[in-house]
Parts: structure tokens; C-alpha cells; sequence
């Protein structure tokens, strides 16, 4: 029964509320974990949703944080179960969410890791122009750092999205919402180059992914990895090696050069201005690391 209806559940957020693969995987994954551990331990629970309650999800969240699991993980859990038995009561399958009340774990807010202006021009300059591989690692380097989008809309572009003319993006981000991204002259350059070379190996219309792999096909989240990391490589400043270092660079350089918060938050297309607001909390800390080593009275 209940697998029945996570997968109702997961279907309506593909249909209706046009989430991402890459969330509905995630639900996915949670649910199903927790589905398992019901068949397990609490059978009746699982040919029975409405025997779920607030014990027996305290219950499976104790095993997994038993089981090494980290706070970050088992809050995402939380959250899953959370929409999902929300969802439950809304289609009146259960007459309360047992998952409203549970006390989600603190998790220490980390704040995101940046480049150094100097580092992101040594990084830019790395890859190769002699062969179409090299300019798409540079296009791909470049775009990601002036338009600050995430690695899956990198993935998701089209080359109908790049409008060079006005020099914008049109990005397809989370719950599919899709926003317009300008982009610089030095990514505009980068870019042509990619397609000059690119089209002569592998043509292609508006409708055809952006950015491919060596064999021609579009290209897909880890290879990007992959690929941002093998430039990260030699930096020492930073512990990630991912395209996201790339966008919390782009989201800090742009407030240290005094763009608006608000401003910001439309470009990386945040929900909520809370969560630019991580990036001010970088460049206060960064000042007054500055201030504590240059002032003479500042210990």
C-alpha cells in the first residue's frame, strides 16, 4: 500500500510540480529507504499507512543516525517524509502528519567556499585552445563563473538559450522555473570559439544540448565534476572541487564589487533571500580577517 503511494506521491511532483529529476530521485531514494525499514520492522505499518506515527518515524530516523548517518542527511529525511505525509493528509490517506512534530537535528551552517579573484583568472587561462575539448572546458569555465548558474542548468542549455546578441541565458532552474541570466564579453568570447569549433565535429540546431562530451552526447553532471575538478586541482585554497565553488565565487565577487543582495539573489535564482544572504556573512567575515591582520589597535 504504502509503496503505492509514494509512488503517486513522486508522480505528482514529476506532473504537477514540476521538480527535477535529480529532486524526484532524492524523494525517491528517502521514501523508498523508508518503506524498507516499515516492511522490516513495522509490517503493519507498511500494508497500513494510517498505523504510521510519530514513534515509528522517530524510530527509523534513530537507525539511520545509529548507523553513522550525518545530521544534513537525516534533515533531508526528515523533510522528504515530511512533504510526503503532507501529501498523504491533503489526499486524505492519513488524518495527521506524523512527521510535523518531529525535532529536526541542529546542523552547523557552513559557509561556502570561494576563489580569490587572482586564483579564478589563474584558473581561466588553463585550459588548452588547440582542440574543441580545451575551448569547451574554457567556455564551460567562464560561463560558470559570470552567470553564476548551477551545474544542472549548465547541463540543461540549449544552444536556442545562449542569445549572444543581448548576451543573456535563459536557464531552466529548480521546479523547472526558468529565469534570464546575463552573461559576460569574456564568456561570449569563450563561447563562440566552442561553437566555432564544436560545430564543424558535431552540428547542431537551437535545440541541441550546449555542451557535449568528447563522443558527442550531451553532457551530464559528473562529467562536469570531472572536468571543473581537473582545474581545481592545484588550488589549495579551497577543500571543494566543484562547479559550485565557481557559482559561490561569482555570488561573492559580486557583492564585493557592490551589486545588491537583492540583485544577486534573482541571478542564482533563490527562493528565498535568506539564502543569498550566506554569501554577505563571507564578505563580512573576509573583512574583518583583513581588518584583524592590517589594523595596529585591532587585537
Amino acid at each position: 500500500m504504502l509503496r503505492r503511494l509514494i509512488k503517486e506521491y513522486l508522480d505528482a511532483l514529476r506532473n504537477e510540480r514540476n521538480y527535477s529529476a535529480y529532486t524526484i530521485v532524492s524523494y525517491e531514494n528517502d521514501l523508498m529507504q523508508f518503506d524498507v525499514f516499515l516492511q522490516n520492522k513495522f509490517p503493519e505499518a507498511a500494508a497500513t499507512p494510517a498505523f504510521i506515527d510519530k514513534e515509528i518515524v522517530r524510530s527509523f530516523l534513530g537507525v539511520q543516525f545509529e548507523g553513522g548517518m550525518s545530521k544534513k542527511s537525516i534533515l533531508r529525511k526528515i523533510s522528504s517524509l515530511r512533504s510526503f505525509f503532507k501529501y498523504l493528509v491533503r489526499r486524505h490517506y492519513l488524518v495527521h502528519n506524523p512527521a510535523a512534530n518531529i525535532v529536526a537535528p541542529k546542523v552547523e551552517k557552513k559557509l561556502p567556499q570561494f576563489l580569490k579573484e587572482t586564483t579564478i583568472t589563474e584558473i581561466l587561462s588553463q585550459p588548452s585552445s588547440a582542440d574543441w575539448v580545451g575551448t569547451r572546458d574554457a567556455a564551460m569555465l567562464e560561463l560558470l563563473y559570470s552567470s553564476g548558474i548551477r551545474r544542472g542548468e549548465l547541463v540543461g542549455l540549449k544552444n536556442g538559450d545562449i542569445d549572444f546578441y543581448q548576451q543573456v541565458l535563459k536557464v531552466t532552474g529548480k521546479g523547472n522555473k526558468q529565469r534570464i541570466v546575463p552573461f559576460g564579453s569574456k564568456a561570449k568570447d569563450a563561447l563562440k570559439r566552442y561553437q566555432q569549433m564544436r560545430e564543424k565535429i558535431f552540428p547542431g540546431g537551437k535545440d541541441s544540448p550546449a555542451f557535449l562530451t568528447i563522443k558527442g552526447k550531451k553532457l551530464y553532471p559528473n562529467a562536469v565534476n570531472e572536468i571543473i575538478k581537473k582545474y581545481l586541482r592545484g588550488v589549495s585554497e579551497v577543500q571543494q572541487k566543484s562547479p559550485h565553488v565557481l557559482r559561490h565565487s561569482f555570488a561573492t565577487h559580486m557583492l564585493d564589487h557592490g551589486a545588491d543582495i537583492s540583485t544577486v539573489k534573482e541571478l542564482l535564482g533563490h527562493e528565498s533571500l535568506s539564502t543569498t544572504q550566506v554569501y554577505t556573512h563571507v564578505t563580512s567575515e573576509r573583512l574583518k580577517k583583513v581588518y584583524r591582520q592590517a589594523h595596529p589597535k585591532a587585537e
